[in-house]
């Protein structure tokens, strides 16, 4: 202890130390509380680089079972929506129960703007909440029918015009679904007035699958209106 002050010198606490190298195993609480820099120069200790890569391997992993997670419960929601739909398609009787159910579902749980359902018939059918027209007379959407598989994006004027009549104004982009059970019998498509609501790189399994249901219930329904 210096006379002077009445402290104790970094020296004496050193030299102390050095006395009784097991200091800190009896007093190991004193550790959690000290602050030692592990100066190494341009040098990495093995210890220090394993600790480093040991923490960035567990945010990167924390990081992505948070993603997973969020994935997962969109995945649910999305399922719920989906199974509310087709419910609703497999208790139709009449191609307008059919228009109904998509319409309610697609602006109530998928949040389009516009909905439009279109079947390619010759038959003189009643239906109010849908469109009738012949397969020779909607040539402008042949690019969208043509592959079978549901395509997503900016539709020409053209084809958005023929799609969603007046409201073909507000749309900016679209997902188009064909309708096909051995025939094309018509599409469907739900439209955005958000330009980025529907892109062509988005999937379209949820869309194929709500397609495939969609033609069976529709095929059904247009076999009975034949006797």
């Amino acid at each position: 202890m210096s006379e002077e002050t009445g402290q104790i010198s970094e020296a004496q606490v050193a030299e102390y130390l050095q006395q009784h190298p097991d200091f800190f195993t009896s007093n190991a609480k004193l550790l959690e509380k000290l602050h030692v820099p592990h100066e190494t120069g341009r040098a990495v200790s093995l210890v220090e680089r394993q600790t480093t890569v040991l923490r960035e391997k567990n945010q990167n992993l924390t990081a992505h079972l948070s993603d997973l997670i969020d994935i997962a419960r969109h995945n649910d929601l999305q399922f719920e929506k989906t199974k509310r739909m087709v419910l609703a398609l497999l208790e139709a009787e009449t191609l307008d129960d059919i228009a109904v159910a998509i319409d309610e579902s697609l602006c109530q749980d998928f949040a389009s703007d516009s909905t439009a359902l279109i079947l390619f018939t010759s038959k003189p059918l009643d239906v109010n909440n849908l469109r009738l027209t012949l397969r020779e007379d909607a040539a402008v959407i042949d690019s969208l029918v043509g592959t079978n598989l549901p395509s997503c994006g900016r539709l020409s004027d053209a084809e958005n015009e023929f799609i969603f009549g007046d409201e073909a104004v507000k749309v900016q982009s679209a997902a188009v679904v064909p309708l096909v059970q051995g025939e094309t019998l018509g599409l469907l498509a739900i439209g955005s007035f958000d330009a980025n609501y529907f892109t062509s790189s988005q999937g379209t399994v949820l869309l194929s699958y709500v397609g495939e249901v969609l033609s069976r219930v529709a095929s059904r329904i247009l076999r009975q209106q034949d006797h």
